[in-house]
């Protein structure tokens, strides 16, 4: 019964993942004769493609949007976190209408990306939409760029990503370190230490000769990410609305009726109660969200349309680079490059899962 779905997942999944991966590790291509070419001469070149985007002088766009991303997520995710866990605890309070209410803020999640950007398009034009609704106060309309500004805040040199990737991982193994220790767990905490201590050792002494390119580059925040951050905000904030309320109202009434009697204030309940007991939701949404952030692709192509560089994600890049300039290695690259991210963010999150499962069994 189980071997029709494990031959099509092993060939359609992983077959055409190990073939992504396989391309990359090729020129093919990089010779526009050949890119194209019924038969192409394809010559392995290793890692060359990965060196390429990373320190090549012609890849500056791909770096920028590795930073696009990570600014994206990190906004997109405590928006949809904030925003739907406030819409949830309103709701929570059995408002009057709340079906109604329920049903406005997850309709935005029953539309596709291509739709949403469509809209936040027209709302977000420099002469109209937003800018505009100032004029309804007698006030100046407004003239800010939403989707078109060219300006970055929080810029950092492309030089120094070594040094502050080192650091961020150091730092992340001393808390899982400390977490370990506090768990008694022996075996971990000497692993996590040792680790810590080694990329904190790097990253003091080696890092800051590394130089990725002969000459600074500066990336940063690109303001134009604004009204994109805002557009995916809205639409899935309903979702993570959804199943906070359902976290919240799947907490037994006694647990909140005990914290009461023990004299816990509203504040004090939500804080050592309720919201603790919502941490394995938070996480979920966070992986959820996080996977949808790094492979957005349909919503900034509608906002911001393919050739804007200040907006654009490496999910557009590599369909522009494969498909509308054929270089199908360098595309094939940058696909493997989101696969790795996208599994930095669902692999520890599986693993907790099945120690947990392998805990309760």
């Amino acid at each position: 019964m189980l071997l029709p779905s494990v031959v099509l997942l092993a060939l359609f999944v992983y077959g055409f993942i190990g073939r992504t991966v396989y391309v990359s590790l090729t020129d093919w291509g990089n010779d526009p004769a050949q890119a194209l070419a019924t038969n192409p001469i394809i010559r392995w070149v290793g890692l060359a493609n990965y060196h390429d985007l990373f320190t090549g002088f012609l890849q500056l766009r791909f770096r920028q949007e590795l930073v696009n991303t990570i600014f994206f997520t990190l906004f997109f995710i405590l928006g949809c976190l904030g925003l739907g866990l406030g819409l949830a605890l309103i709701l929570d309070r059995n408002p009057r209408g709340e079906g109604l209410w329920r049903t406005i803020f997850l309709f935005p999640m029953s539309l596709s990306f291509i739709v949403t950007g469509t809209i936040w398009r027209w709302m977000l034009q420099p002469q109209g939409g937003v800018n505009q609704f100032p004029t309804v106060l007698g006030l100046p309309s407004g003239t800010f760029g939403w989707l078109s500004s060219t300006d970055s805040i929080w810029k950092f040199d492309w030089n120094k990503l070594p040094l502050l990737t080192a650091a961020v991982v150091g730092l992340v193994l001393v808390w899982l370190a400390v977490r370990a220790a506090r768990a008694g767990d022996r075996t971990r905490t000497i692993v996590a230490g040792l680790c810590a201590a080694l990329l904190l050792g790097w990253a003091l002494f080696v890092g800051p000769n590394v130089k990725l390119l002969p000459a600074p580059e500066l990336h940063g925040f690109n303001l134009a990410l604004i009204g994109i951050i805002i557009a995916a905000v809205w639409q899935m904030s309903g979702y993570t609305m959804a199943l906070y309320l359902a976290g919240l109202r799947g907490i037994p009434e006694e647990l909140r009726e005990a914290a009461r009697v023990d004299g816990a204030s509203d504040v004090g309940m939500y804080r050592f109660v309720i919201f603790p007991l919502l941490a394995p939701i938070t996480l979920s949404a966070m992986i959820i969200l996080g996977h949808i952030s790094l492979k957005i692709f349909d919503l900034v192509y509608a906002m911001a349309g393919p050739d804007n560089t200040y907006t654009s994600v490496p999910a557009l890049n590599m369909y522009l680079t494969s498909f509308r300039q054929n270089q199908f290695a360098l595309g094939a690259a940058i696909g493997t490059i989101l696969l790795i991210l996208v599994a930095f963010v669902i692999v520890p999150y599986l693993a907790s899962a099945f120690r947990s499962e392998e805990g309760h069994a």
